[in-house]
């Protein structure tokens, strides 16, 4: 799966999947653009991809302010074509009832998790519809396919991107280009690493395979969307697992 003289966009892309998928990319071939709100961290990012022969620029981005949404745009499109390759890998969480969540809490957890999504795509898109080409994956979560306790906004919000997904794979369509959708299981992040450990425990054994998975587990899924492997997919939702949503 190669992506050598393609451009590509990361969001979130300073830890965890971001990152993992920043990596993936830049060792098929593609200049990475890594966007991220933790300056520091997307730095490392790009640190790890220029070590292994890779390409890499940090572009700083908070995806709950539409004017840094904007100048992410004009920073990629400033220095060359439209991108051949936008992940939207971006997202937070905190896992409270819902009964408990504050009215600030819902909105950034939306602004954060869906509206960053579908602003990031609209930035770039009339460039790629210019182009006639491209593709979109956008990083959901199996807790918009099947729920999650604790974390019913950010699963209505993730459960948003995967209908956001669908819609935008019928209109680009006609431009040739492809947008699809990646839902992780519980993963080896930040994020997870967040929780009560009791709750990590539960969450490991509930998953067939007895373990969480790995970043670069959910990146290979980004990448095959990204790649050319993938030219008449389009709209789809992949569930990486372990098979804990199997049946959902």
């Amino acid at each position: 799966m190669r992506l050598e003289g393609k451009r590509a966009v990361v969001t979130g892309a300073a830890s965890g999947i971001g990152r993992a998928t920043a990596q993936a990319l830049a060792a098929a071939g593609a200049r990475v653009f890594v966007a991220d709100v933790d300056e520091a961290g997307g730095e490392q990012t790009c640190g790890a991809v220029r070590q292994t022969g890779g390409e890499a620029d940090f572009v700083l981005l908070d995806v709950t302010e539409d004017a840094s949404i904007a100048a992410l745009a004009d920073a990629v499109l400033g220095r060359g074509a439209a991108p051949d390759v936008v992940v939207n890998a971006a997202g937070w969480d905190r896992v409270e009832p819902f009964v408990d969540n504050s009215v600030e809490f819902m909105e950034r957890v939306v602004r954060l998790n869906l509206l960053g999504t579908v602003k990031v795509a609209k930035a770039f898109l009339p460039a790629m519809i210019d182009a006639g080409a491209g593709a979109i994956v956008n990083v959901a979560s199996d807790a918009g396919r099947v729920g999650s306790s604790g974390e019913t906004v950010y699963a209505g919000a993730k459960g948003g991107i995967i209908a956001f997904t669908k819609s935008l794979a019928r209109e680009m369509a006609p431009h040739d280009i492809r947008v699809n959708c990646v839902c992780p299981g519980p993963t080896d992040t930040p994020l997870f690493r967040s929780l009560p450990e009791k709750l990590q425990a539960a969450l490991t054994r509930a998953i067939p395979f007895r373990r969480i998975a790995r970043p670069e587990e959910i990146a290979d899924a980004i990448l095959f969307f990204a790649s050319p492997r993938s030219t008449f997919i389009t709209g789809q939702v992949l569930s990486v697992s372990g098979g804990l949503t199997m049946a959902g």
